[in-house]
């Protein structure tokens, strides 16, 4: 007799696994990072319409599909037709990718976390806890509320730009876990009877406060490290021309430095030429403009704004603990999207126990992802952040979308959830699910192509050590070879699949034919 499928002990256990699989790492350094990006305010007006239109009714959508057929993401989507298999193949594909290189942050948490170890004990609930003893520090630092009031205004010309708002829904399907099979995979060990409507709710609104909040305590270290960066430029000029114009201590200060160079650039202009070379060109918006791209917010700012703290390495085991624990809960949500549809599939558990399955795909990760270990790891590791899982999230999502609307049903499953639930599906995720989202994608995927074919090739970051500081490159070819390889070993499982399916079934019938 088969087993009967395991399920959560109570409804919140499952709650509480969404929440620690979907609030991890791009929280804390991502969505703060895409917001200082795109004009602080500015971007949180996309990311909260993202999060009506796209992020709530898709996490309900893929919840509702794993409680409904009850297995992991490859099965689920093979119940609705056999044809849409190679959907959870891509999610597995997708989740198989992110965690090769999102074990590699864990892995510099553990280093960073090694070299400033001391005084300490933590508690279940330790990225909220940390979280909030960041906050009670960082709004007392010194210039924090500069970079509170940078998070909050708004540029106004970044929403008219494209890429916002596909960074933007970006952010919420990666956040939020959609697409990589670990919702459908958690789902599907819930009663029928869940309320999944509730639970997507209350999972996305704590995710995105969680991002939210954390960028409040980001931007708040960070307004206090742009400030002391800017205040310490201002000294180091005041210090060189009071020293190149024997000038008196104290004669030059902060609110007179302007003007006073302006007097001396013309009251002495010869020798203010000689040191004008020297003067740095000290600016608080500059600072707080400095974009610094993915870990490199998680991992060099925060690192320099603690240095600058008192009982630095109290604050920075509790940062560096608290990401750890945050990588740590969003793998087992990835790990999971993996393993529930390989031990689901009869012909695998037949052969291999879900103990081998687990210790085999572990190796293995673990040997490719050596890669980002090497001296150009950050180099790959940066292509696999960017493209990995983003492009092909979306088509994975929208083939999701189409797949329960208009090939299971939407009247079907509203059906289905009526019965398991007791609840009628109503209007507003009847207009999301069947026009509001696949229209948002399609157009992000529009977006995405042109925005491509007008820059003309990928570009990426690289730091000039000749000019101290980054500069736009463009891809190598090896490079752009990998990206599109990247994403084409996802999406296109989605339709070799589906013709590999129809391929059997047109030789079975011609079998079938020929014994008649």
């Amino acid at each position: 007799m088969e087993k009967a499928r395991p399920q959560w002990g109570n409804p919140l256990q499952f709650v509480f696994a969404c929440i620690s699989y979907a609030v991890g790492l791009g929280n804390v350094w991502r969505f703060p990072y895409l917001c200082q990006m795109y004009g602080g305010g500015s971007f949180l007006v996309p990311y909260i319409i993202m999060l009506i239109l796209e992020g709530m009714p898709l996490l309900y959508l893929e919840l509702a599909v794993g409680q409904r057929m009850r297995q992991g993401s490859i099965g689920a989507w093979r119940t609705i037709s056999p044809y849409l298999s190679g959907v959870g193949v891509a999610s597995v594909v997708a989740s198989f990718f992110l965690s090769m290189y999102y074990n590699v942050i864990n892995a510099w948490s553990f280093w960073y976390l090694f070299h400033s170890f001391q005084v300490v004990y933590f508690t279940a609930l330790l990225p909220y806890c940390v979280l909030i003893i960041y906050l009670v520090r960082g709004l007392t630092l010194h210039g924090a509320t500069n970079g509170l009031v940078y998070m909050f205004t708004p540029k106004v010309e970044q929403l008219a730009n494209p890429k916002t708002w596909i960074s933007a829904a970006t952010q919420i399907f990666f956040s939020l876990g959609l697409g990589f099979g670990s919702l459908i995979a958690f789902a599907s060990y819930n009663e029928p009877s869940n309320d999944c409507q509730k639970h997507a709710i209350v999972v996305s609104l704590i995710n995105s406060s969680t991002s939210i909040f954390s960028s409040i305590v980001t931007f708040s270290i960070y307004g206090f490290k742009a400030t002391f960066n800017y205040e310490n430029c201002l000294s180091k000029v005041i210090l060189l021309l009071t020293n190149s114009f024997d000038l008196e201590d104290g004669f030059l200060t902060a609110s007179n430095l302007e003007p006073m160079k302006d007097y001396l650039a013309s009251t002495y202009p010869s020798k203010y030429s000689e040191v004008f070379p020297h003067i740095r060109n000290c600016s608080l918006e500059s600072e707080l403009n400095t974009a610094v791209q993915g870990t490199g917010l998680a991992f060099i700012v925060y690192t320099e704004a603690i240095k600058n703290m008192e009982v630095s390495q109290l604050w920075s085991v509790l940062y560096f603990f608290m990401l750890l624990t945050l990588g740590i809960g969003s793998m087992l949500g990835n790990t999971a999207a993996i393993l529930t549809p390989l031990t689901d599939s009869k012909v695998i558990s037949r052969h291999l126990s879900r103990e081998a399955i687990s210790g085999l795909v572990c190796l293995i990760s673990c040997g490719i992802s050596m890669v980002f270990t090497m001296e150009a790891g950050n180099y790959w590791f940066d292509i696999f952040n960017d493209y990995a899982a983003t492009l092909s999230l979306l088509l994975i999502v929208l083939v999701e979308i189409i797949a329960v609307c208009y090939v299971y049903g939407l009247r079907r499953f509203g059906s289905d959830l009526q019965a398991m639930t007791g609840h009628t599906l109503n209007w507003y995720w009847k207009a999301m699910w069947a026009g509001v989202s696949p229209l948002l994608i399609v157009s992000l995927f529009i977006f995405y192509l042109s925005d491509y074919i007008l820059m003309g090739t990928l570009q990426y970051q690289a730091w000039d050590a000749t000019q101290g500081k980054l500069v736009t490159k463009d891809y190598p070819s090896y490079a752009l070879a990998v990206i599109w390889l990247l994403v084409a070993s996802s999406t296109m499982c989605i339709p070799l699949v589906a013709l590999g399916i129809f391929i059997t079934h047109c030789l079975k019938k011609r079998g079938t034919a020929a014994v008649a």
